[in-house]
């Protein structure tokens, strides 16, 4: 069932679409100064942040087959499977960065900003990298 879900001709996406998550995240940090203490990264906040997007995104992209065998061939394909895979994984995102265990809340505005952002970049990411691979 796994081998339906993960081709290796879909893995190169899994840079681009994490570096997409992991970038609006940081860049939230930075813009609200949580991503540093002393001058030094936070690297246990920062995981904190990181973790329910990243745990979400892995779950959602298996399920939905963003790295699946059709995801590695087309822009057409891969961008709509990339797309599917962030709405439910940041839904599961959501869900978990609302518990205690980590950090950040969940104002309806930075619920907005990831889940509109993110999607652009993943979108804008798998668009490029066909133009560019072919």
């Amino acid at each position: 069932m796994l081998n339906d879900r993960v081709d290796t001709a879909g893995l190169p996406l899994a840079v681009g679409d994490l570096l997409a998550i992991l970038s609006v995240l940081t860049f939230g940090m930075v813009q609200h100064g949580s991503m540093f203490d002393r001058g030094a990264i936070d690297i246990g906040h920062a995981v904190g942040v990181y973790a329910p997007f990243v745990i979400g995104w892995l779950v959602a992209a298996v399920a939905i087959g963003a790295y699946s065998a059709g995801a590695g061939e087309s822009a057409k394909a891969a961008i709509p499977l990339g797309l599917r895979a962030w709405v439910v994984a940041a839904l599961i995102g959501f869900g978990l960065r609302a518990m205690a265990i980590f950090p950040g809340g969940l104002a309806p505005i930075f619920m907005a900003i990831t889940l509109l952002l993110t999607g652009g970049l993943i979108a804008g990411f798998r668009w490029l990298f066909f133009k560019l691979v072919g």
